[in-house]
Protein backbone atom coordinates (compact mmCIF):
# COMPACT_ATOMS: atom_id res chain seq x y z
CA UNK A 1 0.00 0.00 0.00
CA UNK A 2 2.88 2.37 0.70
CA UNK A 3 4.91 1.63 -2.42
CA UNK A 4 2.20 1.22 -5.09
CA UNK A 5 0.55 4.64 -4.89
CA UNK A 6 -0.28 7.69 -2.77
CA UNK A 7 -1.98 7.45 0.63
CA UNK A 8 -2.88 9.86 3.41
CA UNK A 9 -3.74 7.30 6.10
CA UNK A 10 -2.87 3.62 6.30
CA UNK A 11 -5.15 1.58 8.57
CA UNK A 12 -4.80 -1.88 10.03
CA UNK A 13 -7.46 -4.05 11.66
CA UNK A 14 -6.06 -6.74 13.95
CA UNK A 15 -8.90 -7.59 16.33
CA UNK A 16 -11.73 -10.11 16.40
CA UNK A 17 -13.67 -12.03 19.02
CA UNK A 18 -11.23 -14.93 18.83
CA UNK A 19 -8.27 -12.54 18.87
CA UNK A 20 -9.49 -10.94 22.10
CA UNK A 21 -9.64 -14.36 23.73
CA UNK A 22 -6.09 -15.17 22.57
CA UNK A 23 -4.80 -11.81 23.78
CA UNK A 24 -6.56 -12.35 27.10
CA UNK A 25 -4.69 -15.61 27.58
CA UNK A 26 -1.44 -13.85 26.62
CA UNK A 27 -2.10 -11.19 29.24
CA UNK A 28 -2.63 -13.83 31.90
CA UNK A 29 0.86 -15.15 31.17
CA UNK A 30 2.49 -11.71 30.96
CA UNK A 31 0.66 -8.49 31.92
CA UNK A 32 2.95 -6.53 29.60
CA UNK A 33 1.50 -8.34 26.57
CA UNK A 34 -2.08 -8.29 25.30
CA UNK A 35 -1.39 -6.56 21.96
CA UNK A 36 -0.87 -7.87 18.42
CA UNK A 37 2.86 -8.52 18.17
CA UNK A 38 2.61 -9.10 14.40
CA UNK A 39 1.98 -5.38 13.94
CA UNK A 40 5.42 -4.52 15.33
CA UNK A 41 7.09 -6.91 12.91
CA UNK A 42 5.23 -5.32 9.99
CA UNK A 43 5.92 -1.80 11.24
CA UNK A 44 9.66 -2.41 11.37
CA UNK A 45 9.62 -2.82 7.58
CA UNK A 46 7.59 0.24 6.74
CA UNK A 47 7.71 2.89 9.49
CA UNK A 48 10.51 4.81 7.81
CA UNK A 49 8.77 4.73 4.44
CA UNK A 50 5.49 5.92 5.94
CA UNK A 51 7.24 8.80 7.68
CA UNK A 52 9.10 9.74 4.52
CA UNK A 53 5.84 9.89 2.56
CA UNK A 54 3.83 11.66 5.26
CA UNK A 55 1.41 8.77 5.74
CA UNK A 56 -0.36 8.51 9.09
CA UNK A 57 -0.81 4.99 10.51
CA UNK A 58 -3.96 4.09 12.49
CA UNK A 59 -4.39 0.57 13.88
CA UNK A 60 -6.37 -1.25 16.56
CA UNK A 61 -3.45 -3.62 17.21
CA UNK A 62 -3.28 -2.37 20.81
CA UNK A 63 -5.86 -4.98 21.73
CA UNK A 64 -5.96 -5.22 25.52
CA UNK A 65 -2.87 -3.06 26.04
CA UNK A 66 -2.78 -0.04 23.70
CA UNK A 67 -0.47 1.84 26.05
CA UNK A 68 1.99 -1.06 25.98
CA UNK A 69 1.97 -1.20 22.19
CA UNK A 70 2.38 2.59 21.92
CA UNK A 71 5.48 2.30 24.11
CA UNK A 72 6.80 -0.54 21.97
CA UNK A 73 6.25 1.56 18.81
CA UNK A 74 8.21 4.44 20.36
CA UNK A 75 11.05 2.07 21.20
CA UNK A 76 11.02 0.73 17.64
CA UNK A 77 11.02 4.24 16.19
CA UNK A 78 14.02 5.15 18.35
CA UNK A 79 15.83 2.02 17.23
CA UNK A 80 15.14 2.91 13.59
CA UNK A 81 15.90 6.63 14.14
CA UNK A 82 12.50 7.59 12.72
CA UNK A 83 11.10 10.71 14.46
CA UNK A 84 7.40 9.95 14.80
CA UNK A 85 4.77 11.03 17.30
CA UNK A 86 2.84 8.10 18.77
CA UNK A 87 -0.51 8.45 20.54
CA UNK A 88 -3.02 5.90 21.70
CA UNK A 89 -6.68 5.53 22.60
CA UNK A 90 -7.87 3.74 25.71
CA UNK A 91 -10.98 3.28 27.80
CA UNK A 92 -12.46 0.27 26.04
CA UNK A 93 -11.16 -2.17 28.68
CA UNK A 94 -13.97 -2.51 31.21
CA UNK A 95 -12.44 -5.30 33.28
CA UNK A 96 -11.70 -2.88 36.16
CA UNK A 97 -15.41 -2.06 36.32
CA UNK A 98 -18.41 -4.10 37.41
CA UNK A 99 -20.35 -5.53 34.49
CA UNK A 100 -23.80 -7.13 34.50
CA UNK A 101 -22.27 -10.30 33.06
CA UNK A 102 -18.70 -9.79 34.16
CA UNK A 103 -18.27 -12.74 36.54
CA UNK A 104 -15.59 -15.08 35.26
CA UNK A 105 -14.74 -12.84 32.33
CA UNK A 106 -11.33 -13.07 30.73
CA UNK A 107 -11.80 -9.87 28.71
CA UNK A 108 -14.54 -7.22 28.57
CA UNK A 109 -14.14 -4.45 26.03
CA UNK A 110 -16.47 -1.73 24.82
CA UNK A 111 -16.47 -1.03 21.10
CA UNK A 112 -15.44 2.63 20.90
CA UNK A 113 -15.92 4.93 17.93
CA UNK A 114 -13.48 7.06 15.97
CA UNK A 115 -13.57 10.24 18.05
CA UNK A 116 -10.48 9.29 20.06
CA UNK A 117 -8.56 8.65 16.84
CA UNK A 118 -9.69 12.04 15.55
CA UNK A 119 -8.40 13.74 18.71
CA UNK A 120 -4.99 12.04 18.43
CA UNK A 121 -4.59 13.06 14.78
CA UNK A 122 -5.67 16.62 15.51
CA UNK A 123 -2.89 16.76 18.11
CA UNK A 124 -0.32 15.81 15.46
CA UNK A 125 0.11 12.06 15.96
CA UNK A 126 1.84 10.15 13.16
CA UNK A 127 0.89 6.75 14.57
CA UNK A 128 -2.34 6.09 16.48
CA UNK A 129 -2.78 2.83 18.37
CA UNK A 130 -6.17 1.81 19.75
CA UNK A 131 -7.68 -1.07 21.60
CA UNK A 132 -11.15 -2.38 20.73
CA UNK A 133 -12.81 0.13 18.45
CA UNK A 134 -15.31 -0.64 15.71
CA UNK A 135 -13.52 -1.65 12.55
CA UNK A 136 -15.10 1.23 10.64
CA UNK A 137 -13.74 3.71 13.22
CA UNK A 138 -10.28 3.20 11.74
CA UNK A 139 -11.58 5.08 8.68
CA UNK A 140 -14.28 7.37 10.09
CA UNK A 141 -11.91 8.73 12.76
CA UNK A 142 -9.26 9.90 10.26
CA UNK A 143 -11.96 11.23 7.90
CA UNK A 144 -13.45 13.35 10.70
CA UNK A 145 -9.95 14.72 11.41
CA UNK A 146 -9.17 15.44 7.77
CA UNK A 147 -12.44 17.29 7.06
CA UNK A 148 -12.94 18.65 10.60
CA UNK A 149 -16.42 17.13 10.86
CA UNK A 150 -18.52 17.80 13.93
CA UNK A 151 -20.10 14.97 15.95
CA UNK A 152 -23.51 15.82 14.52
CA UNK A 153 -22.38 15.63 10.87
CA UNK A 154 -24.31 12.39 10.73
CA UNK A 155 -24.59 11.96 6.96
CA UNK A 156 -20.88 12.57 6.44
CA UNK A 157 -19.84 10.29 9.29
CA UNK A 158 -22.21 7.61 8.03
CA UNK A 159 -20.60 7.76 4.59
CA UNK A 160 -17.17 7.29 6.15
CA UNK A 161 -18.45 4.40 8.26
CA UNK A 162 -19.71 2.67 5.12
CA UNK A 163 -16.32 3.22 3.45
CA UNK A 164 -14.63 1.82 6.56
CA UNK A 165 -16.85 -1.24 6.50
CA UNK A 166 -15.92 -1.88 2.87
CA UNK A 167 -12.19 -1.60 3.64
CA UNK A 168 -12.12 -3.51 6.92
CA UNK A 169 -11.55 -6.99 5.49
CA UNK A 170 -8.98 -5.96 2.92
CA UNK A 171 -9.11 -7.96 -0.28
CA UNK A 172 -12.67 -9.12 0.30
CA UNK A 173 -13.52 -5.83 -1.47
CA UNK A 174 -11.21 -6.51 -4.43
CA UNK A 175 -12.30 -9.99 -5.47
CA UNK A 176 -11.28 -12.15 -2.53
CA UNK A 177 -13.97 -14.49 -1.18
CA UNK A 178 -16.19 -13.34 -4.05
CA UNK A 179 -19.10 -15.43 -5.30
CA UNK A 180 -18.35 -14.72 -8.97
CA UNK A 181 -14.58 -15.15 -8.68
CA UNK A 182 -14.32 -17.07 -11.98
CA UNK A 183 -15.04 -13.87 -13.92
CA UNK A 184 -11.81 -12.21 -12.82
CA UNK A 185 -8.17 -12.93 -12.13
CA UNK A 186 -8.15 -12.90 -8.35
CA UNK A 187 -5.01 -14.97 -7.86
CA UNK A 188 -3.34 -12.02 -6.12
CA UNK A 189 -5.85 -9.23 -5.44
CA UNK A 190 -4.58 -5.83 -4.39
CA UNK A 191 -5.81 -4.11 -1.25
CA UNK A 192 -8.69 -1.63 -1.47
CA UNK A 193 -8.53 2.06 -0.67
CA UNK A 194 -11.22 4.71 -0.24
CA UNK A 195 -11.05 8.21 -1.68
CA UNK A 196 -13.32 10.06 0.76
CA UNK A 197 -14.89 13.42 -0.08
CA UNK A 198 -15.94 16.31 2.16
CA UNK A 199 -19.61 15.28 1.96
CA UNK A 200 -18.84 11.71 3.14
CA UNK A 201 -19.22 10.09 -0.26
CA UNK A 202 -16.33 7.97 -1.44
CA UNK A 203 -14.83 6.02 -4.30
CA UNK A 204 -13.59 2.53 -3.53
CA UNK A 205 -10.61 1.64 -5.70
CA UNK A 206 -7.12 0.14 -5.54
CA UNK A 207 -3.66 1.14 -6.63
CA UNK A 208 -3.04 0.93 -10.40
CA UNK A 209 -1.46 -2.30 -11.56
CA UNK A 210 -2.51 -4.36 -8.55
CA UNK A 211 -4.55 -7.53 -9.03
CA UNK A 212 -8.16 -8.36 -8.43
CA UNK A 213 -11.15 -6.19 -9.26
CA UNK A 214 -13.26 -3.46 -7.68
CA UNK A 215 -16.83 -3.70 -8.95
CA UNK A 216 -20.33 -2.96 -7.74
CA UNK A 217 -20.52 -6.69 -7.02
CA UNK A 218 -17.39 -6.91 -4.87
CA UNK A 219 -18.40 -3.80 -2.91
CA UNK A 220 -21.96 -5.06 -2.47
CA UNK A 221 -20.64 -8.36 -1.14
CA UNK A 222 -18.52 -6.61 1.47
CA UNK A 223 -21.31 -4.21 2.45
CA UNK A 224 -23.50 -7.22 3.26
CA UNK A 225 -20.74 -8.97 5.22
CA UNK A 226 -21.50 -9.28 8.92
CA UNK A 227 -24.19 -6.62 8.88
CA UNK A 228 -27.69 -6.92 10.16
CA UNK A 229 -30.75 -4.85 9.47
CA UNK A 230 -30.99 -1.62 7.55
CA UNK A 231 -29.49 0.48 10.35
CA UNK A 232 -25.79 -0.08 10.94
CA UNK A 233 -25.52 1.17 14.51
CA UNK A 234 -22.23 2.58 15.72
CA UNK A 235 -20.87 4.64 18.59
CA UNK A 236 -20.38 7.75 16.40
CA UNK A 237 -23.35 7.48 14.04
CA UNK A 238 -26.05 5.18 12.77
CA UNK A 239 -25.55 4.54 9.05
CA UNK A 240 -28.63 3.74 6.99
CA UNK A 241 -27.57 0.91 4.69
CA UNK A 242 -30.88 1.14 2.85
CA UNK A 243 -29.84 4.57 1.53
CA UNK A 244 -26.42 3.59 0.14
CA UNK A 245 -26.06 3.79 -3.63
CA UNK A 246 -23.26 2.16 -5.62
CA UNK A 247 -22.20 3.19 -9.12
CA UNK A 248 -19.44 1.81 -11.33
CA UNK A 249 -17.47 5.03 -11.89
CA UNK A 250 -14.77 3.51 -14.08
CA UNK A 251 -12.48 0.48 -14.18
CA UNK A 252 -11.85 -0.61 -10.58
CA UNK A 253 -13.70 2.45 -9.26
CA UNK A 254 -17.02 2.22 -7.39
CA UNK A 255 -18.71 5.40 -6.17
CA UNK A 256 -20.49 5.13 -2.81
CA UNK A 257 -23.01 7.91 -2.30
CA UNK A 258 -26.29 9.05 -0.72
CA UNK A 259 -25.60 7.43 2.66
CA UNK A 260 -27.82 8.91 5.34
CA UNK A 261 -26.85 9.01 8.99
CA UNK A 262 -28.74 9.23 12.24
CA UNK A 263 -27.71 9.82 15.83
CA UNK A 264 -25.85 6.98 17.55
CA UNK A 265 -27.50 4.98 20.35
CA UNK A 266 -26.91 5.80 23.99
CA UNK A 267 -25.07 2.56 24.73
CA UNK A 268 -21.92 0.83 23.57
CA UNK A 269 -21.66 -2.84 22.87
CA UNK A 270 -19.31 -4.68 25.23
CA UNK A 271 -17.75 -7.93 24.05
CA UNK A 272 -17.03 -10.37 26.88
CA UNK A 273 -14.89 -13.51 26.52
CA UNK A 274 -14.57 -16.36 28.99
CA UNK A 275 -12.94 -19.75 29.15
CA UNK A 276 -16.01 -21.89 28.61
CA UNK A 277 -14.48 -25.24 29.51
CA UNK A 278 -12.49 -27.99 27.80
CA UNK A 279 -13.00 -29.73 24.49
CA UNK A 280 -11.57 -32.59 22.46
CA UNK A 281 -12.40 -34.46 19.30
CA UNK A 282 -11.80 -37.66 17.37
CA UNK A 283 -12.51 -38.14 13.66
CA UNK A 284 -13.12 -41.75 12.63
CA UNK A 285 -12.71 -42.77 8.97
CA UNK A 286 -15.40 -45.13 7.68
CA UNK A 287 -14.53 -46.69 4.33
CA UNK A 288 -16.59 -48.60 1.81
CA UNK A 289 -19.77 -50.47 2.63
CA UNK A 290 -22.15 -50.25 5.60
CA UNK A 291 -21.14 -46.72 6.62
CA UNK A 292 -24.22 -46.13 8.77
CA UNK A 293 -23.77 -49.44 10.57
CA UNK A 294 -20.09 -48.73 11.19
CA UNK A 295 -20.96 -45.33 12.69
CA UNK A 296 -23.63 -46.88 14.89
CA UNK A 297 -21.16 -49.48 16.20
CA UNK A 298 -18.60 -46.85 17.26
CA UNK A 299 -21.25 -44.77 18.99
CA UNK A 300 -22.54 -47.81 20.88
CA UNK A 301 -19.04 -48.88 21.92
CA UNK A 302 -18.23 -45.42 23.36
CA UNK A 303 -21.61 -44.68 24.92
CA UNK A 304 -20.73 -45.77 28.47
CA UNK A 305 -17.44 -43.85 28.43
CA UNK A 306 -19.20 -40.70 27.20
CA UNK A 307 -22.10 -40.87 29.64
CA UNK A 308 -20.52 -38.52 32.26
CA UNK A 309 -19.44 -35.92 29.65
CA UNK A 310 -21.50 -32.72 29.67
CA UNK A 311 -21.71 -32.24 25.89
CA UNK A 312 -21.28 -34.94 23.24
CA UNK A 313 -21.79 -34.21 19.54
CA UNK A 314 -21.56 -36.79 16.75
CA UNK A 315 -21.51 -35.72 13.09
CA UNK A 316 -21.40 -38.09 10.14
CA UNK A 317 -20.19 -36.44 6.92
CA UNK A 318 -21.04 -38.67 3.97
CA UNK A 319 -18.06 -37.76 1.82
CA UNK A 320 -17.99 -41.30 0.40
CA UNK A 321 -18.88 -42.23 -3.17
CA UNK A 322 -20.21 -45.54 -4.45
CA UNK A 323 -17.76 -47.67 -6.44
CA UNK A 324 -15.09 -45.00 -5.81
CA UNK A 325 -11.81 -44.97 -7.76
CA UNK A 326 -9.74 -43.94 -4.71
CA UNK A 327 -9.84 -45.01 -1.07
CA UNK A 328 -10.27 -41.43 0.11
CA UNK A 329 -13.31 -40.86 -2.07
CA UNK A 330 -14.75 -44.14 -0.76
CA UNK A 331 -14.59 -42.87 2.84
CA UNK A 332 -16.92 -40.97 5.17
CA UNK A 333 -15.93 -39.06 8.30
CA UNK A 334 -17.52 -39.58 11.71
CA UNK A 335 -16.61 -36.68 14.02
CA UNK A 336 -16.94 -36.83 17.80
CA UNK A 337 -16.70 -33.52 19.69
CA UNK A 338 -16.83 -33.48 23.49
CA UNK A 339 -16.97 -30.56 25.95
CA UNK A 340 -16.91 -30.51 29.71
CA UNK A 341 -16.01 -28.17 32.60
CA UNK A 342 -13.38 -30.73 33.65
CA UNK A 343 -10.36 -31.44 31.42
CA UNK A 344 -10.13 -34.93 32.92
CA UNK A 345 -13.44 -36.10 31.43
CA UNK A 346 -12.44 -35.10 27.90
CA UNK A 347 -8.67 -35.50 28.08
CA UNK A 348 -6.22 -37.97 26.65
CA UNK A 349 -7.78 -40.85 28.57
CA UNK A 350 -10.95 -40.47 26.50
CA UNK A 351 -9.25 -40.08 23.13
CA UNK A 352 -6.88 -42.93 23.89
CA UNK A 353 -9.83 -45.18 24.74
CA UNK A 354 -11.37 -44.31 21.37
CA UNK A 355 -8.18 -45.28 19.56
CA UNK A 356 -7.93 -48.50 21.55
CA UNK A 357 -11.09 -49.71 19.84
CA UNK A 358 -9.04 -50.19 16.69
CA UNK A 359 -8.85 -54.00 16.83
CA UNK A 360 -12.34 -54.48 18.22
CA UNK A 361 -14.59 -52.27 16.14
CA UNK A 362 -15.65 -51.82 12.51
CA UNK A 363 -13.56 -53.17 9.59
CA UNK A 364 -10.98 -50.72 8.31
CA UNK A 365 -10.89 -48.75 11.58
CA UNK A 366 -8.60 -45.72 11.57
CA UNK A 367 -8.70 -42.08 12.65
CA UNK A 368 -7.29 -38.84 11.27
CA UNK A 369 -5.03 -37.93 14.24
CA UNK A 370 -3.42 -39.55 17.28
CA UNK A 371 -4.89 -39.17 20.80
CA UNK A 372 -4.74 -35.60 22.08
CA UNK A 373 -5.16 -33.80 25.41
CA UNK A 374 -8.14 -31.56 26.11
CA UNK A 375 -7.93 -27.93 24.99
CA UNK A 376 -9.64 -24.93 26.59
CA UNK A 377 -12.33 -23.24 24.52
CA UNK A 378 -13.71 -19.76 24.75
CA UNK A 379 -17.20 -18.30 24.88
CA UNK A 380 -18.14 -14.89 23.51
CA UNK A 381 -21.12 -12.96 24.88
CA UNK A 382 -22.13 -9.34 24.70
CA UNK A 383 -23.68 -6.79 26.99
CA UNK A 384 -23.96 -3.01 26.87
CA UNK A 385 -22.56 -0.05 28.77
CA UNK A 386 -23.68 3.59 28.80
CA UNK A 387 -21.66 5.52 26.24
CA UNK A 388 -21.61 8.63 28.40
CA UNK A 389 -19.87 6.88 31.29
CA UNK A 390 -17.35 4.82 29.31
CA UNK A 391 -13.88 6.38 29.81
CA UNK A 392 -12.98 6.97 26.15
CA UNK A 393 -9.62 8.77 26.29
CA UNK A 394 -7.06 9.99 23.76
CA UNK A 395 -3.54 9.78 25.22
CA UNK A 396 -1.15 12.06 23.34
CA UNK A 397 2.56 11.57 22.76
CA UNK A 398 3.46 13.86 25.70
CA UNK A 399 1.15 11.98 28.06
CA UNK A 400 -1.69 14.49 27.93
CA UNK A 401 -5.02 12.75 28.44
CA UNK A 402 -8.02 14.11 26.51
CA UNK A 403 -11.45 12.76 27.53
CA UNK A 404 -13.62 11.95 24.52
CA UNK A 405 -17.39 11.96 24.56
CA UNK A 406 -19.91 11.52 21.78
CA UNK A 407 -23.37 12.43 22.99
CA UNK A 408 -26.17 10.65 21.13
CA UNK A 409 -28.76 13.02 19.79
CA UNK A 410 -32.44 12.80 20.66
CA UNK A 411 -34.09 9.78 19.18
CA UNK A 412 -30.91 7.81 18.54
CA UNK A 413 -32.33 4.47 17.39
CA UNK A 414 -31.80 1.20 19.15
CA UNK A 415 -29.96 0.32 22.29
CA UNK A 416 -26.91 -1.45 20.97
CA UNK A 417 -24.19 -0.27 18.57
CA UNK A 418 -22.94 -2.25 15.63
CA UNK A 419 -19.63 -4.00 15.73
CA UNK A 420 -18.23 -5.59 12.62
CA UNK A 421 -15.45 -8.09 12.67
CA UNK A 422 -12.14 -8.49 10.95
CA UNK A 423 -12.10 -11.47 8.65
CA UNK A 424 -15.67 -11.87 9.54
CA UNK A 425 -15.20 -12.72 13.18
CA UNK A 426 -16.90 -9.70 14.64
CA UNK A 427 -20.49 -9.13 15.65
CA UNK A 428 -23.13 -6.73 14.45
CA UNK A 429 -26.25 -6.64 16.58
CA UNK A 430 -29.41 -5.78 14.72
CA UNK A 431 -30.78 -2.29 14.70
CA UNK A 432 -34.43 -1.42 14.23
CA UNK A 433 -35.50 -2.51 10.80
CA UNK A 434 -37.36 -0.36 8.35
CA UNK A 435 -40.74 -1.97 7.66
CA UNK A 436 -40.50 -4.55 4.90
CA UNK A 437 -43.64 -5.44 2.96
CA UNK A 438 -44.53 -9.12 3.19
CA UNK A 439 -43.30 -11.22 0.32
CA UNK A 440 -46.07 -12.22 -2.07
CA UNK A 441 -47.46 -15.68 -1.65
CA UNK A 442 -46.34 -18.20 -4.19
CA UNK A 443 -43.98 -21.08 -4.77
CA UNK A 444 -40.72 -20.78 -2.90
CA UNK A 445 -37.34 -21.88 -4.20
CA UNK A 446 -37.25 -25.13 -2.25
CA UNK A 447 -38.06 -28.58 -3.62
CA UNK A 448 -40.84 -28.05 -6.13
CA UNK A 449 -42.11 -28.88 -9.58
CA UNK A 450 -39.87 -30.37 -12.19
CA UNK A 451 -38.16 -27.99 -14.62
CA UNK A 452 -40.40 -26.57 -17.26
CA UNK A 453 -43.58 -24.62 -16.79
CA UNK A 454 -44.21 -22.94 -13.45
CA UNK A 455 -47.23 -20.73 -13.95
CA UNK A 456 -46.79 -18.87 -17.24
CA UNK A 457 -43.00 -18.59 -17.19
CA UNK A 458 -40.71 -21.48 -18.18
CA UNK A 459 -38.19 -22.38 -15.47
CA UNK A 460 -35.09 -24.48 -15.10
CA UNK A 461 -33.94 -26.25 -11.95
CA UNK A 462 -30.39 -25.02 -11.39
CA UNK A 463 -28.22 -23.86 -8.47
CA UNK A 464 -29.36 -20.59 -6.90
CA UNK A 465 -25.85 -19.27 -7.48
CA UNK A 466 -26.44 -19.30 -11.23
CA UNK A 467 -27.95 -15.82 -10.85
CA UNK A 468 -27.30 -14.74 -7.24
CA UNK A 469 -24.23 -13.90 -5.20
CA UNK A 470 -23.92 -14.43 -1.46
CA UNK A 471 -21.52 -13.76 1.37
CA UNK A 472 -21.81 -14.95 4.95
CA UNK A 473 -20.04 -14.51 8.25
CA UNK A 474 -20.27 -14.81 12.01
CA UNK A 475 -21.68 -12.45 14.59
CA UNK A 476 -20.93 -14.02 17.95
CA UNK A 477 -23.27 -17.01 18.10
CA UNK A 478 -25.31 -15.72 15.17
CA UNK A 479 -24.52 -15.77 11.47
CA UNK A 480 -25.60 -13.63 8.56
CA UNK A 481 -26.10 -14.50 4.91
CA UNK A 482 -26.32 -11.61 2.46
CA UNK A 483 -27.74 -12.44 -0.97
CA UNK A 484 -27.69 -10.08 -3.92
CA UNK A 485 -28.82 -9.94 -7.54
CA UNK A 486 -27.04 -8.18 -10.38
CA UNK A 487 -30.09 -7.07 -12.38
CA UNK A 488 -33.46 -5.57 -11.55
CA UNK A 489 -35.46 -8.58 -12.83
CA UNK A 490 -33.31 -10.97 -10.78
CA UNK A 491 -33.76 -8.74 -7.73
CA UNK A 492 -37.54 -8.76 -8.10
CA UNK A 493 -37.48 -12.55 -8.29
CA UNK A 494 -35.16 -12.77 -5.28
CA UNK A 495 -37.26 -10.37 -3.21
CA UNK A 496 -40.51 -12.19 -3.95
CA UNK A 497 -39.19 -15.75 -3.75
CA UNK A 498 -36.57 -16.10 -1.03
CA UNK A 499 -38.81 -15.79 2.01
CA UNK A 500 -37.73 -16.87 5.47
CA UNK A 501 -39.57 -20.17 5.02
CA UNK A 502 -37.89 -20.74 1.67
CA UNK A 503 -34.50 -19.88 3.18
CA UNK A 504 -35.04 -22.44 5.95
CA UNK A 505 -36.09 -25.06 3.41
CA UNK A 506 -32.84 -24.55 1.49
CA UNK A 507 -30.66 -24.53 4.64
CA UNK A 508 -32.21 -27.16 6.93
CA UNK A 509 -29.66 -26.45 9.68
CA UNK A 510 -31.39 -23.07 10.07
CA UNK A 511 -34.91 -24.52 10.13
CA UNK A 512 -35.32 -24.81 13.93
CA UNK A 513 -33.71 -21.41 14.58
CA UNK A 514 -34.92 -17.83 14.46
CA UNK A 515 -34.21 -16.30 11.05
CA UNK A 516 -34.73 -12.60 10.31
CA UNK A 517 -34.88 -11.14 6.78
CA UNK A 518 -34.02 -7.55 5.86
CA UNK A 519 -34.40 -6.04 2.37
CA UNK A 520 -31.91 -3.52 0.91
CA UNK A 521 -33.45 -2.60 -2.47
CA UNK A 522 -30.75 -0.06 -3.41
CA UNK A 523 -28.24 -2.92 -3.23
CA UNK A 524 -30.67 -5.45 -4.78
CA UNK A 525 -30.01 -7.49 -1.66
CA UNK A 526 -31.57 -9.50 1.12
CA UNK A 527 -29.77 -10.02 4.40
CA UNK A 528 -30.67 -12.97 6.64
CA UNK A 529 -29.61 -13.35 10.27
CA UNK A 530 -29.65 -16.85 11.81
CA UNK A 531 -29.77 -16.67 15.59
CA UNK A 532 -27.49 -19.00 17.58
CA UNK A 533 -26.49 -21.24 14.70
CA UNK A 534 -22.88 -20.88 15.92
CA UNK A 535 -23.68 -21.60 19.57
CA UNK A 536 -21.21 -19.69 21.75
CA UNK A 537 -19.21 -18.34 18.80
CA UNK A 538 -16.06 -19.21 16.94
CA UNK A 539 -13.92 -19.71 20.05
CA UNK A 540 -16.12 -22.62 21.14
CA UNK A 541 -15.87 -24.15 17.66
CA UNK A 542 -18.86 -26.49 17.86
CA UNK A 543 -19.71 -26.44 14.15
CA UNK A 544 -18.04 -27.80 11.01
CA UNK A 545 -17.87 -24.21 9.69
CA UNK A 546 -17.47 -22.37 13.02
CA UNK A 547 -17.38 -18.88 11.49
CA UNK A 548 -20.18 -19.44 8.95
CA UNK A 549 -17.90 -18.37 6.12
CA UNK A 550 -19.35 -20.91 3.69
CA UNK A 551 -23.06 -20.68 4.56
CA UNK A 552 -23.59 -18.38 1.60
CA UNK A 553 -21.88 -20.77 -0.77
CA UNK A 554 -23.96 -23.65 0.56
CA UNK A 555 -27.08 -21.59 -0.15
CA UNK A 556 -25.88 -20.80 -3.69
CA UNK A 557 -25.32 -24.49 -4.37
CA UNK A 558 -28.93 -25.46 -3.61
CA UNK A 559 -31.08 -26.24 -6.66
CA UNK A 560 -34.19 -24.17 -7.26
CA UNK A 561 -36.64 -23.46 -10.07
CA UNK A 562 -35.45 -20.23 -11.71
CA UNK A 563 -37.23 -18.46 -14.58
CA UNK A 564 -35.34 -19.32 -17.75
CA UNK A 565 -35.27 -15.67 -18.80
CA UNK A 566 -33.10 -14.83 -15.78
CA UNK A 567 -30.49 -17.40 -16.76
CA UNK A 568 -29.37 -15.47 -19.83
CA UNK A 569 -26.16 -13.52 -19.05
CA UNK A 570 -26.87 -9.79 -18.61
CA UNK A 571 -25.50 -7.60 -21.38
CA UNK A 572 -21.92 -6.64 -20.68
CA UNK A 573 -21.32 -9.40 -18.13
CA UNK A 574 -18.42 -11.73 -18.90
CA UNK A 575 -19.29 -15.40 -19.18
CA UNK A 576 -17.00 -17.54 -16.98
CA UNK A 577 -14.61 -19.71 -18.91
CA UNK A 578 -15.27 -23.40 -18.49
CA UNK A 579 -12.53 -25.56 -17.05
CA UNK A 580 -11.64 -28.75 -18.95
CA UNK A 581 -12.93 -31.79 -17.12
CA UNK A 582 -10.33 -33.22 -14.77
CA UNK A 583 -8.32 -29.98 -14.59
CA UNK A 584 -7.74 -28.72 -11.02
Amino acid sequence: MLTDGPLDVLTGDYLAELTMLILGRDRLKNPELGYAKTFLRQLEECLGLAHERGVRIVVNAGGLNPAGLAGAVRALAAKLSVPVSVAHVEGDDLMPYALPSGEGALTANAYLGGAGITACLRAGADVVVTGRVTDAALVSGPAAWWFDWAPDDHDRLAGAVVAGHVLECGTQATGGNYAFFTRHDVSRPGFPLAEIAQDGSSVITKHPGTGGVVSVGTVTAQLLYETQGVRYLGPDVTARLDTVRLTQAGPDRVAVSATRGEAPPATLKVGVTRIGGWRNEVVFVLTGLDVDAKAALVRQQLSALLAPVESVTWTLARTDHEDAPTEESASALLRLVVRDPSPDRVGRALTSAAIELALASYPGFHVTAPPSPAQPYGVFTSTTAPAASTPHTAVLADGTRLPVRVDPGPGGPGAEPVVSGRGGVGASPAGPAAPEPPAPAGPGPGPGPAPGEQGAAPTRRVPLGAILGARSGDKGGDANVGVWAETDPAWEWLRDTLTVDAFKALLPEAAPLEVTRHALPNLRSLNFTITRILGDGVASGHRFDPQAKALGEWLRSRHVDIPAALLEPPAGFPVPATTPEGTP
